[in-house]
């Protein structure tokens, strides 16, 4: 059984072999997924007309945007995206001592697929 409907996830990790993991574990799962590897372009991507339902980020990315920029950026063109910021770093550190919006999760490296694969549904639950 799928836990997709289709939704639109944008994926933005600059390790390759996470990124095409990620992407092909939620393409099985039924979501469309977008990808990139660097902050600006996913802002790119965020800038565009795309769909997108929930926004998969690395919190340390290169190209001169973190992860946590990526995601405050986008949620103030996109009121109320939703983001799971996947770090190989401490919650806290990662996300700015923790501060989390609703609607905002943290999944720590290494991490099984099925995790991601469930904070993924209930972050797109309604």
């Amino acid at each position: 059984m799928q836990a997709g409907d289709g939704e639109t996830i944008l994926v933005v990790e600059d390790e390759w072999g996470i990124r095409v993991t990620i992407e092909e574990v939620l393409t099985d799962s039924g979501y469309h997924v977008l990808t990139a590897d660097t902050g600006p372009a996913a802002m790119k991507i965020l800038d565009s007309e795309a769909r997108i339902d929930l926004l998969i980020t690395d919190v340390g990315l290169p190209g001169g945007m973190n992860g946590r920029q990526v995601a405050d950026a986008a949620r103030i063109q996109r009121t109320g995206l939703k983001v799971l910021f996947i770090t190989g770093y401490a919650d806290n550190a990662a996300v700015g001592n923790g501060h989390l919006d609703p609607g905002m999760a943290v999944l720590t490296k290494p991490f099984e697929i099925s995790v991601l694969s469930s904070r993924v549904k209930a972050l797109l639950s309604p």
